[in-house]
């Protein structure tokens, strides 16, 4: 059996997670508490801050990536959005390099065509 991480360990993943999240496209402006308790599971749960982060950029591509004849998605509400698409990563690890090769191609997208739908926070923070 492992000790339990310190508290500080636990704020900061949590944090870091938190932070990943309201940074993407198309999600809240602030996280819910609902958010926070999220987080956390996914802290006890032991997943690697690298795969949640991979599952956010990769979840966020495959939205902004759909075809323009499909219907728009409505804006995210949710870190348990997300959950599915880390499910996926824990059961097919990606390559090492892929977490970069997403926030490469999410700055490039992001830039080039930003989503109709998309918050005055992410173009602000280009």
């Amino acid at each position: 059996m492992t000790a339990p991480d310190p508290p500080s360990a636990v704020a900061s993943y949590v944090s870091t997670v938190i932070l990943l999240y309201i940074e993407l496209p198309e999600t809240p402006l602030s996280a819910s508490i609902q958010d926070h308790c999220q987080a956390r599971r996914l802290q006890e749960r032991d997943i690697p801050l690298r795969t949640v982060e991979s599952a956010l950029l990769l979840a966020t591509l495959r939205r902004m990536v759909r075809p323009a004849d499909l219907p728009p998605l409505p804006p995210i509400r949710s870190l348990a959005y997300f959950l599915p698409v880390v499910d996926e990563l824990l059961t097919h690890p990606m390559p090492d390099n892929y977490l970069e090769y997403l926030q490469i191609k999410l700055r490039r997208l992001a830039r080039v065509d930003p989503s109709p739908g998309e918050s005055s926070k992410n173009n602000a923070s280009g």
